[in-house]
């Protein structure tokens, strides 16, 4: 099928809410993808996050193939030895004390099962979420997130929400009263413009939630798996929460969603009150087992931070050199370069000299790469971005 077929058809048998590129892109080898046509791209939006892995892992690969060989599906009303295994092997890396999981299929499902397991658990309703925030698109997480060209088609929302500003801790310690059950937020904010925190503010928000009575729950869905430097982006406070939402790379490039939290808050729910059909599908289940071993025997966390610093020095070079950049900032492989002005056709000039590259707002570039990419494939990253950035300021 040509390129105009395969665009065509898409664009007229598929629900037109993604923002498209006019780009087909038929296969991917770790941190490169390439397009129907051959030609060869630095990816540094891993699907979203999704490819941290790279793109077709051979450990990942291999899983699945012997998997679907074996069993794809069991319910969750029946044991499986694969699904144990990978909760076995989730747990071995999770914060401490975070000990019970449920299993789902994207990160919007792993915050709804959050917002509602904290409502369960305090008898509370109302949830406390942060101005610049994205937590999903379905009903529960479109009420947490806070960008009003997402909330505003679908009003009325779910009730009880309240959004108060990010990185404070007064205005935090104001909105809290007797009828909040959490305090949702990320640790850096991604589509909010790769927002890192003050050093205190994680802490802080900690020591207030447990001075109030109230669960603290982190969307890690895409600060999490080695991203940022870290196994996970609440590491680097030395933070703990209560709940925690995890997806993206935690099945290979395969959908999950994985809710974990403390034995006693998800044990609140009795059978029957939160459940999902794909719950823990063995071929997820081996994919998450190999993405786990690849993570920790490869040391990708570890990579993440090394090579990271690298592609951000390369990053504040041009950032020096250009006047139109006006800040480059992240941690490890989670970066964002920030412009004055609004940067699409940046993203699509990089996607015409063989980068990929998102957005996170109007004016930030995101740059969400494997953690597996190489120095060679970040120095052809940054050599696009010269050209373009250039080619802009002129």
């Amino acid at each position: 099928m040509s390129e105009y077929d395969i665009i065509s058809f898409e664009n007229r048998l598929m629900a037109n809410v993604f923002g498209k590129r006019p780009l087909v892109i038929t296969r991917g080898k770790g941190a490169l993808v390439w397009d129907v046509k051959g030609k060869e791209y630095v990816d540094c939006t891993g699907s979203y996050g999704v490819a941290l892995l790279g793109h077709s892992h051979p450990k990942v690969v291999e899983a699945i193939c012997k998997q679907a060989e074996t069993l794809i599906s069991c319910h969750a009303s029946l044991y499986n030895n694969k699904r144990t295994e990978f909760l076995q092997k989730l747990m071995s890396i999770t914060p401490m004390g975070l000990n019970k999981a449920f299993l789902s299929n994207s990160g919007a499902e792993s915050v709804e099962c959050a917002i509602k397991v904290a409502r369960k658990f305090t008898g509370k309703p109302e949830i406390i979420a942060v101005m610049g925030g994205y937590h999903g698109k379905t009903m529960g997480a479109l009420s947490a997130t806070w960008d009003k060209k997402y909330r505003a088609p679908f009003q009325p929302l779910v009730p009880e929400f309240k959004h108060v500003p990010p990185d404070n801790l007064e205005k935090l310690a104001e909105a809290i009263t007797e009828k909040t059950a959490a305090v949702l937020l990320e640790p850096i904010r991604g589509e909010g413009g790769i927002r890192v925190p003050p050093e205190d503010f994680l802490p802080g928000v900690r020591e207030l939630c447990d001075e109030k009575n109230v669960l603290l729950i982190l969307d890690e869905v895409q600060t999490s798996f080695g991203r940022t430097g870290k196994m996970f982006g609440c590491d680097h406070w030395c933070v703990t929460p209560d709940v925690m939402c995890l997806a993206k790379p935690f099945a290979g490039g395969l959908p999950i969603g994985i809710t974990v939290a403390k034995e006693e808050i998800m044990s609140s729910f009795k059978i029957g009150e939160h459940s999902t059909t794909f719950s823990g599908s063995p071929l997820v289940c081996a994919a998450g087992c190999a993405a786990i071993d690849v993570l920790v025997k490869d040391k990708l966390a570890e990579r993440a931070e090394r090579i990271g610093c690298y592609f951000k020095g390369k990053m504040e070079e041009l950032q020096a050199k250009y006047n139109i950049v006006k800040e480059v900032r992240g941690l490890g492989l989670m970066l964002g370069m920030e412009f004055r002005y609004d940067v699409r056709n940046i993203i699509l000039k990089t996607m015409e000299k063989g980068l990929l590259v998102l957005d996170a707002g109007r004016n930030v570039v995101r740059f969400l790469p494997p953690l597996v990419i190489e120095k060679e494939q970040i120095d052809k990253a940054v050599a696009v971005l010269d050209k373009v950035i250039g080619e802009e300021e002129k």
